[in-house]
């Protein structure tokens, strides 16, 4: 029987980088077979068909963390996981902005709400630390813990970490450290947000078929954007005042869920260097 080839999974929170490394980092690995999230569904068939010792199957996940997780690991509990983390604050404030960005035009503390629990996320949803309590009792490996401020910090040092986890060589001029996507300004959104409020009133949602996607959800996708991109040149007085996100709601939540980043931070330190 020939051996096993060697498996990472890398399981990519939303708005935590995992764009940027699945077009510009993991493509760019030699000596690996990557599996992008475009084929994540048959990641399993592709190992079973075999013709590589190596393989890096890469999906983003949130909510739906543990179900995807358990599912993989059903196959392959001795694949290796690779997960990044970024601050509680900053992390909730990036994914209220991408649901803005898709329409969602509620305030900021209906889609967080620290008091009454009541936000389209709850407090649990924020919980970092479990995921990794999720991946040990999953996995045979203890994962890679990695952390969007290493990549914006010193991004080839993030890079080698993944290159001498996985054993994957690289060359530095294949790998761009451009960013995949354009942010959004606050202003755009406010005005994308507040157009939502007065003439959408309901929120989009994406489809499992992809033809009903592509009609449907990518329609109003486009027109989004169309009205993101025409804001940019509206005169200051058009916009909405305020902030879009309240900055002491930020701190707030920093401050709520600063024992959780110690975890996650104090696992890391102890754990990367000694990863089997």
């Amino acid at each position: 029987m020939s051996a096993l080839p060697e498996i990472f999974f890398h399981v990519g929170l939303g708005k935590v980088a995992s764009t940027y490394l699945q077009h510009s980092v993991f493509p760019k690995l030699n000596d690996i077979r990557y599996i992008p999230t475009s084929r994540y569904k048959k990641s399993k068939d592709i190992i079973e068909r075999g013709g590589h010792n190596k393989f890096l199957v890469s999906r983003e996940f949130d909510r739906q963390f543990e179900r995807e997780v358990r599912w993989f690991t059903d196959t392959y509990p001795s694949a290796r996981i690779i997960i990044l983390f970024r601050r509680h604050d900053s992390w909730v404030a990036s994914q209220y902005r991408r649901y803005v960005k898709n329409g969602f035009y509620k305030p900021f503390d209906a889609f967080l709400d620290l008091e009454d629990d009541t936000g389209f996320w709850k407090k649990k949803d924020l919980l970092l630390f479990p995921k990794i309590r999720i991946i040990e009792e999953c996995s045979d490996h203890r994962p890679l813990v990695l952390f969007h401020d290493e990549l914006k910090r010193d991004p080839w040092e993030f890079v080698n970490k993944i290159s001498e986890y996985t054993g994957t060589p690289y060359d530095k001029k294949d790998i761009s450290l451009h960013r995949v996507h354009t942010s959004f300004s606050d202003k755009q959104l406010k005005v994308l947000r507040t157009f939502c409020q007065k003439y959408v009133k309901k929120v989009p949602k994406g489809y499992e078929n992809k033809i009903k996607h592509w009609l449907l959800f990518r329609s109003w996708w486009a027109f989004f954007h169309l009205i993101l991109y025409t804001s940019s040149f509206f005169p200051e007085s058009w916009v909405p005042p305020g902030d879009l996100i309240d900055k002491d709601q930020l701190l707030k939540i920093r401050e709520t869920y600063q024992p959780d980043w110690e975890k996650i931070v104090e696992y890391a330190n102890r754990n990367n260097l000694k990863t089997e």
